[in-house]
């Protein structure tokens, strides 16, 4: 299968590797052409000069960059991926954005004949890297099944949830759930700091109880070494839970933890702490 990965950033990078890894013929396009030419002294591809030229004779490509305006400049126009698609092949968007754009671009596609899935994903650089990621997917049944080989290479879980929006707005629940349970896990371990407790002797007990999470188990002992230069970045989780609270506008839900948190984010962010891993709000509490 011939497919095209465009963003190689520090998701994109590692996905496209595991395409040529089970033996696709990938071509990646990524705006820092450095960042391309490395990939393919790495993994053997190719590159190329456009998304539109990355996209030609390709039976899938796929998208992962920063955001709406990000996914709009690689996708449309002369030079944007769909420009170089032919009819019948399938646009899979990774890119956390708005449900709004997935469903804009599905429609664009329908139009032009090709075939569009907005695909979210979750599980960080370490998933990325170890192909363990989780796939929240939108779209058409026929043109999932169609694209499963590709998700299978970087994913350890991928699911159609409804059509065109859908995935997005999965994550966004993601996100939602994410951000309150970082938030308790900061708070408490703050106050074990302040109650005297052995941090690591604590979350040895809690975690094997309800307490128990995937942000508890993989975040804890860098939280208290105070390290946080890893991980999801505090800008990219703001621009989620950004996309989350606007959706949530539209649609009557209420998030009153998502927007709490959104803004002890910020406070981070103001710390100097845009690029620390999220977990870094504990920092709210240690280095005021």
């Amino acid at each position: 299968m011939k497919v095209a990965f465009i963003g190689l950033g520090v998701m994109g990078y590692p996905m496209a590797g595991h395409l040529k890894n089970v033996g696709m013929d990938v071509c990646v396009y990524n705006r820092s052409g450095e960042k391309a030419s490395k990939w393919c002294q790495q993994y053997g591809g190719e590159m190329a000069a456009s998304p539109a030229a990355a996209a030609q004779q390709c039976e899938v490509v796929l998208t992962c960059v920063g955001n709406d305006d990000d996914v709009r400049q690689v996708i449309l126009g002369s030079s944007g991926a769909l420009a170089g698609m032919d009819a019948g092949a399938t646009l899979v968007d990774h890119t956390t954005a708005s449900a709004s754009l997935a469903r804009e671009l599905a429609s664009i596609a329908t139009e032009q004949q090709k075939n569009f899935l907005d695909a979210p994903v979750s599980g960080g650089q370490a998933g990325a890297e170890n192909g363990a990621l989780t796939v929240m997917v939108g779209g058409e049944p026929a043109v999932y099944d169609a694209v499963k080989v590709v998700l299978d290479s970087y994913s350890k879980f991928h699911k159609l949830l409804g059509p065109s929006g859908s995935g997005q707005l999965a994550k966004m629940v993601n996100q939602i759930c994410i951000a309150g349970i970082v938030q308790g896990l900061a708070e408490g371990l703050n106050f074990a700091i302040k109650a005297g407790l052995d941090g690591g002797a604590l979350i040895e007990t809690i975690s094997q109880g309800a307490a128990g999470s995937w942000q508890m188990e993989n975040r804890y002992q860098t939280m208290l070494a105070d390290e946080f230069e890893f991980g999801f970045a505090v800008d990219w989780m703001r621009k989620d839970l950004g996309i989350a609270l606007e959706e949530a506008r539209g649609n009557g839900a209420e998030l009153p933890v998502a927007e709490l948190v959104n803004n002890f984010y910020a406070e981070v962010q103001a710390m100097g702490g845009g690029r620390w891993d999220t977990s870094s709000l504990l920092t709210r509490f240690t280095r005021k």
